[in-house]
């Protein structure tokens, strides 16, 4: 006996609005779209007390530790064989990862979701300066940490450990001028990255995103002053080098990181939407008719 099927009506466009947003929103954003997003995470985290800033700050550092385990483990593996340094550098966008998806305060992130609020409302301007100031040592306490648990404890495997040493002595080799101008293009493609998360649709797309671009990073070998001050801080710690020698790197490092995320990504983003068409900061449209 044959079965027959009933076709189920369609229903109303009236009837319709949840599936009309959620397809909408699979439309590519725009610039002033993407903005807007950046501006409500920004208000979002200068909303958060001090405390609650050190707290994630640190969690923050001690996670990008998961960059510096990943190289230094693939490193200790496979040596000096061909493709080693580029298969190590598919693992150190790992603290990176869990740091931004899981909402972590990362220094060099935000050179981008406040620094762009300021842009268009000075009045934050201080409440940014309190977040930095917290961020960055919270940022390097907590990859200290990390540090400890590297050289101080047999937690990990002396290979790995010799590995992520070296790693940081390498990164301290260069002279100071270099690390800024290294720092630059760390800052510059941390803060882009977190300009297309704020324009992603999915977990999925972020995750590529942000592997993608810190990627080039690792395999760069640029400096980033929390993920390299894991290494950095471990060669201290196993007293390869001295703890004045830490500074003498950082410092460089964190105004390149500044540098490049502020000035490279903030500033040009910026731009092209306070000189859009869009009416992101008041300014209401004006069309020819």
């Amino acid at each position: 006996m044959p079965v027959a099927f009933r076709r189920k009506r369609s229903q109303p466009a009236e009837a319709q609005p949840e599936a009309n947003l959620a397809q909408k929103s699979l439309a590519r954003p725009s610039a002033e779209e993407i903005f807007k997003q950046v501006a409500t995470n920004a208000r979002q985290e200068l909303k958060r007390s001090t405390v609650a800033l050190g707290i994630s700050g640190f969690g923050g550092g001690a996670f990008m530790g998961l960059s510096a385990l990943g190289v230094s483990m693939v490193t200790s593996l496979l040596g000096n064989a061909p493709g080693a340094r580029m298969l190590a550098s598919m693992f150190y966008p790992l603290g990176f990862i869990v740091v931004i998806l899981g909402r972590s305060q990362l220094f060099t992130e935000n050179t981008l979701y406040p620094v762009a609020l300021v842009l268009s409302e000075k009045k934050e301007l201080w409440n940014t300066m309190r977040l930095w100031s917290v961020v960055l040592p919270a940022n390097v306490a907590g990859a200290f940490a990390f540090a400890m648990i590297a050289a101080w404890t047999p937690a990990i495997d002396p290979p790995t450990v010799r590995a992520m040493i070296q790693i940081g002595l390498n990164a301290m080799a260069h002279p100071g001028l270099q690390i800024f101008w290294s720092g630059i293009i760390a800052g510059w493609v941390i803060a882009l990255a977190a300009w297309m998360v704020s324009g992603s649709h999915s977990i999925t797309g972020s995750v590529m995103v942000i592997w993608m671009l810190t990627f080039v990073i690792g395999l760069g070998n640029f400096a980033h002053c929390i993920a390299t001050s894991c290494e950095v801080l471990v060669a201290v710690l196993a007293h390869r080098v001295p703890w004045s020698a830490y500074p003498v790197w950082l410092f460089p490092a964190v105004a390149g990181n500044i540098c490049g995320g502020v000035g490279l990504v903030t500033i040009l983003e910026y731009g092209q939407v306070a000189h859009g068409d869009g009416a992101v900061f008041g300014a209401k449209e004006e069309r020819l008719d």
